[in-house]
């Protein structure tokens, strides 16, 4: 099974980016996935089912002890081979 994941990490700093948010792109650019896009109001990033729960865990713990008071996130099945 493939997933994709969207998430967003809170409170926002329109001038700097927040060391939480600086934290969960890490995460997620040094997880074991196939895409990765990663933007100032919303982050993206898709592979197989282990990987992206491997990394929304480590996401969610590391971006949680860097200051993050909100982290929204979405997960979606995607069909084989689609984006």
């Amino acid at each position: 099974m493939r997933l994709k994941v969207e998430f967003t990490t809170e409170p926002f700093d329109l001038d700097e980016a927040p060391a939480h948010a600086l934290v969960a792109r890490e995460v997620i650019e040094a997880a074991e996935l196939d895409a990765v896009d990663v933007g100032p109001f919303g982050n993206t990033a898709e592979g197989g089912a282990d990987a992206v729960l491997t990394a929304v865990d480590a996401l969610l713990r590391k971006a949680l002890e860097a200051g993050a008071t909100r982290v929204s996130l979405q997960v979606n099945v995607v069909e084989e081979g689609g984006a």
